[in-house]
């Protein structure tokens, strides 16, 4: 296993990253015993960062890892989320953050957390997230329940702005660092460099699309994201290569990344994510590939409220 420091925290963490989505069933239905024996299997292979939050599921996941975590607590750097409950449920409020915090201690079976994030603020007013929802997680870290905070998000742009008006120790981008996509480094990875902020990844495989399946139903890519992804798969199959370990590989090379998660619905996925560690693709793979996504390479959807979208442009 790689470790990078996560900013100027002081701690030093698994280039690989292991997301629970899957333990609230989000990628389909998935066995307790399948989650531990994922979790387990990653641990011993010496991936030391996880996280959770009360939406995956709604904290199923988070109740599957408290389980799953007994007697290994102290083998990892966990973290979860707050400000996000369900599919369309957001509160961002101290109370509800400081409520829904304390639940998420009792679910994860623990007194404390490391890392405790605001979890997808486009959702939310970005004035109150700065001058509300953070100041009430600094309040948690001042406690002694948490020992880092930050922000989550979609919009790089978003997540920079938050980074430069508040007092912050980590950052998390999804979808936007992977085979499809680049542009986090346009609006984020430069703030997060100069302030030294930890700097995490999400989403390697683009919420399943990469992964030379079928992604989930509930998926908010355009069809013709998705129609690349799946000649992405059969190309790289062509190859004799799996494709998620492609992709996978890829999102591993990132320079000022400390971790990008994988979200493991068993050993064999868990070990796919090792695989992708030493895996070395052919360059012609890789041409073929970048062809293939130029067309589509920076599309980005629609997420959030209205008032939080990039400006005109800026997301095709």
């Amino acid at each position: 296993m790689k470790y990078s420091p996560l900013g100027k925290i002081g701690l030093n963490v698994s280039t690989i990253g292991f997301g629970t989505v899957a333990f609230g069933d989000g990628y389909g239905t998935v066995s307790v015993e399948d989650c531990k024996r994922a979790l387990m299997h990653a641990i011993d292979s010496g991936i030391n960062l996880v996280d959770t939050s009360p939406y995956y599921g709604r904290t199923l996941s988070e109740e599957r890892l408290g389980t799953a975590l007994e007697g290994r607590r102290h083998e990892v750097v966990l973290g979860t989320k707050c400000g996000r409950y369900g599919f369309d449920e957001f509160d961002f409020s101290e109370a509800a953050v400081v409520r829904g915090f304390e639940a998420s201690l009792r679910r994860l079976r623990t007194d404390y957390v490391d890392i405790l994030q605001v979890h997808d603020v486009e959702f939310g007013s970005i004035d109150q997230v700065i001058h509300e929802t953070i100041p009430a997680l600094q309040r948690l870290k001042a406690e002694g329940k948490v020992r880092f905070i930050g922000v989550t998000g979609y919009w790089p742009h978003m997540l920079a702005r938050i980074a430069e008006s508040a007092s912050i120790d980590v950052v998390l981008n999804y979808c936007h660092w992977n085979l499809m996509m680049d542009d986090m480094d346009v609006a984020l990875t430069p703030v997060a460099e100069r302030q030294q902020l930890g700097l995490m990844n999400g989403s390697p495989l683009h919420m399943g699309l990469l992964g030379g399946n079928p992604g989930p139903d509930w998926h908010p890519a355009p069809s013709k994201i998705k129609a690349v992804a799946a000649r992405l798969g059969s190309l790289c199959r062509e190859y004799g290569t799996d494709p998620a370990i492609v992709a996978l590989h890829a999102c591993f090379q990132h320079p000022s990344v400390a971790s990008t998660f994988v979200g493991p619905r068993n050993i064999e996925e868990v070990d796919d994510a090792l695989e992708a560690l030493k895996f070395r693709p052919s360059a012609e793979l890789m041409e073929k590939l970048n062809e293939l996504i130029a067309p589509i390479f920076n599309t980005s959807w629609r997420s959030g409220l209205p008032e939080n979208q990039p400006p005109l442009g800026e997301a095709r």
